[in-house]
């Protein structure tokens, strides 16, 4: 569990401002990713607290560069950016863990939350609102040409996913849809071409062995 940094008491999940003693804490970054501020120019600005972020750099990863913001420390990572963190803080694993997942997103998730559209730090277009990977748990705020925001705490969220194996059931649950959604062509495909052979041979009876085969073909996609 996540402690302050001012008065060292606990901090509930996905909870940065200590109820002790008031002050908000970094709980993504702060003691867990050595990192350094390379720029405070402020380009693009922060889509909850409206200042400018900064630029920061992670040692982890010489190339990689974030913007955090220093008053709620949210984080804005351009396209790629979040998917080379985790790789880069949590050892692939070999299987994934259910009921651990599970128990991460009761302990994580909070219903009460308000529901609020943001704008992209960059281009200022308001953001969607999606489902970072399978049983996650995280919703993030994403911009198509420019990244994806999170909240702060939402990356130890995801660390934590990742090491559960929910990285590794999002890739099985995907390749799942993928197979269903090819599934699904090649039978609509089938359907297609078994409907203009069978009209020109109605009269015969090669109507009735296209059926045959049409009825075991679509067992197959099934």
């Amino acid at each position: 569990m996540a402690r302050c940094a001012t008065c060292s008491a606990p901090l509930a999940a996905n909870t940065q401002v200590c109820r002790y003693c008031g002050v908000r804490n970094d709980i993504d970054l702060h003691g867990k990713q050595d990192f350094r501020v390379v720029d405070a120019g402020r380009r693009r600005q922060c889509p909850q607290c409206g200042i400018g972020l900064q630029t920061v750099a992670l040692n982890r990863e010489a190339d990689l560069h974030i913007e955090r913001c220093a008053q709620c420390f949210g984080l804005f990572f351009d396209p790629g950016e979040l998917e080379a963190l985790l790789d880069g803080s949590v050892a692939q694993v070999a299987d994934f863990n259910l009921p651990l997942l599970q128990n991460i997103n009761r302990e994580r998730y909070q219903p009460e939350r308000p529901v609020k559209y943001l704008r992209c730090p960059v281009c200022q277009v308001l953001m969607n609102r999606m489902l970072y990977g399978y049983q996650s748990g995280v919703v993030v705020n994403r911009c198509r040409s420019h990244g994806v925001w999170l909240d702060n705490g939402q990356v130890s969220h995801l660390l934590e996913w990742k090491r559960a194996g929910g990285q590794l059931l999002d890739r099985k649950k995907t390749a799942e849809r993928q197979a269903r959604a090819g599934g699904e062509t090649a039978k609509r495909a089938f359907s297609s071409e078994y409907a203009a052979a069978s009209s020109g041979r109605a009269a015969s009876g090669e109507s009735e062995v296209l059926e045959a085969i049409a009825a075991v073909v679509f067992k197959l996609f099934e």
